[in-house]
């Protein structure tokens, strides 16, 4: 394929005859988003014991991970799908907008009035919402179109949820696809965990994706129908059961063979493993604080926010024009 690291799409003939896609990937450790898939499967778990959360179908749409050692491993291939980034440039082309990307960096880079005022009346306009487009032509019956949209606003939620919780970041157009059969959202590459995306030269200011293309897919109401009731509802159930996510993700501070920094060379690695097993780790001890700060509603120092308020604090940072306007361009705020 022709992303950075050039993985390979291999299809395997199972015993009951049928064709499975495996994603081949080179130069990236995939352990952590192999546990990761793990603690998603028991977000799922409390997610249908629920009455409120089961009659609304919120899930997350999990894959498997293989890992293979430190440097490569298979995924499953997740289909039908189709990636954000794709559909909007399809879509940008059908409606005749066409920018270069030299000229939204020159508007990036440039001297002049406050950032969010740039973004709004300069950026903005070049790329005007067109996510809504797809639903319509993706699925032309009344009420699969109805069903398709609703289902894009509560998938999105959940992972907003559990995204902001776990510090979730890289969420570019590339990491977020679209199931083609129900129209939900599915998230890939969960490499960029633990508040990494904050540590980055440009670091990630938006708790999660929520752009101005995102909110037109939701529909007349936006995100205030059914993507704020979802981020509440999932918000409250991970708060409720804060003990039990927490008990897991400490699993994480003990465990020899996730890397808690991306740049970790293997001899620095190996270095680790001599360490004594009793010496904790401190930035893992840093970011399991900041979970829990999260789960109780604590938010940048502020005191202890309802779910209600904490939510709306959220989506406040989201769709903060300043904030996306700091975004490190390949993020594509913008779209």
């Amino acid at each position: 394929m022709h992303s950075l690291q050039r993985p390979k799409k291999i299809t395997i003939v199972g015993s009951d005859g049928r064709l499975y896609g495996f994603l081949c990937k080179p130069k990236d450790d995939l352990r952590k988003d192999a546990r990761l898939m793990e603690f998603n499967s028991m977000i799922n778990q409390l997610l249908a014991a629920d009455a409120h959360t089961q009659r609304r179908g919120l899930r997350i749409r999990t894959y498997a991970v293989v890992p293979l050692n430190e440097e490569c491993g298979l995924i499953e291939w997740v289909g039908p799908t189709t990636g954000i980034r794709h559909v909007l440039l399809r879509l940008y082309k059908q409606h005749g907008v066409a920018v270069s990307t030299a000229r939204v960096k020159a508007i990036l880079d440039a001297d002049g009035a406050a950032p969010e005022e740039r973004f709004v009346r300069e950026l903005l306009p070049l790329f005007p919402p067109v996510l809504h487009a797809w639903f319509r032509q993706a699925f032309p019956d009344p009420p699969r179109w109805l069903a398709s949209r609703t289902a894009f606003a509560r998938s999105a939620a959940v992972m907003s949820m559990v995204g902001h919780v776990l510090g979730l970041g890289d969420r570019h157009c590339e990491n977020i696809l679209l199931d083609e059969r129900s129209g939900a959202v599915v998230h890939v590459d969960f490499n960029c965990l633990f508040d990494k995306g904050m540590t980055l030269e440009k670091p990630e200011k938006v708790p999660f994706r929520l752009t101005h293309n995102m909110v037109d897919a939701m529909g007349a109401t936006g995100y205030e129908g059914a993507f704020r009731r979802a981020c509440e509802l999932t918000l409250r159930l991970l708060r409720d059961h804060r003990d039990a996510l927490m008990s897991v993700l400490e699993s994480f501070l003990h465990d020899p063979l996730v890397e808690w920094s991306r740049r970790a060379t293997r001899s620095a690695s190996r270095a680790a493993k001599d360490l004594p097993s009793s010496q904790p780790n401190e930035q893992a001890s840093r970011c399991l604080a900041s979970i829990s700060r999260k789960l109780q509603g604590i938010i940048q120092g502020m005191s202890p926010l309802s779910v209600e308020g904490q939510v709306d604090e959220l989506i406040a940072e989201a769709t903060d024009p300043k904030r996306l306007f700091s975004m490190y361009i390949g993020w594509a705020a913008y779209m």
